[in-house]
């Protein structure tokens, strides 16, 4: 049987993105299909959708009003549909919940040190689930150290990092590395440096392009 392919995946997002939830539920579940054929060394990599969030945040209806024009109608059209996508690849938008939209530089710095334990995508997930299943203020420290400690961190480690200015530059350098990359939207997934598929795509649109780079490598 032939050895499966080692893929670099580098994931570009942003923990209050939800088509980045619907597209790391539709990769995770690409790579349980391709069990056997190809494996993935995943890294995911800071994108902030609203660099200058005030820390308490803004009003989610608000907010997109303004940034985008969206009236409440169309806002409620786009959530039902985000709401169907991930309920299909098992993923909670519970909307309901979700008041606000907020800074999220401090999740982006403990996903960095995440990476250092071995967590970066358990942290990842959890971030999302507590951002869009529960509507928890992922800027807030208790809310981050909390679910660090969920998935197997060293909470008050976690919280010695927040409370520091540890990896702040480390995420800025990343963040202007795939800006000046051309990366202006997400989720935006880079295949062995070399292949780009960007938006919540299906499980289909992962798997096609996985099995293709896999083929070439």
């Amino acid at each position: 049987m032939a050895k499966p392919k080692s893929l670099k995946i580098d994931f570009v997002s942003d923990v209050v993105c939800p088509w980045c939830a619907v597209g790391l539920k539709s990769l995770e579940q690409a790579l349980g299909n391709l069990h056997g054929e190809v494996t993935a060394d995943l890294h995911f990599h800071p994108f902030e959708l609203n660099p200058q969030m005030v820390p308490e945040g803004e009003n989610i209806v608000e907010h997109l009003a303004h940034k985008y024009g969206s009236t409440p109608e169309q806002l409620a059209k786009n959530q039902e549909a985000i709401r169907q996508r991930g309920a299909a690849l098992g993923f909670t938008f519970n909307m309901d919940k979700r008041q606000n939209i907020y800074n999220t530089f401090d999740a982006h710095r403990l996903l960095h040190w995440a990476e250092q334990q071995g967590k970066q995508h358990a942290l990842k997930l959890a971030l999302l689930e507590a951002y869009f299943s529960e509507g928890e203020n992922v800027s807030s420290h208790d809310v981050l150290a909390r679910v660090a400690g969920k998935v197997g961190l060293d909470s008050a480690k976690a919280r010695d990092v927040l409370a520091s200015n540890q990896f702040a530059e480390e995420v800025r350098e990343q963040e202007r590395f795939y800006q000046e990359q051309g990366i202006h939207a997400v989720p935006s997934v880079i295949i062995n440096d070399q292949y780009l598929i960007q938006g919540g795509q299906p499980p289909e649109a992962f798997e096609q392009i996985l099995r293709q780079v896999a083929a070439e490598a």
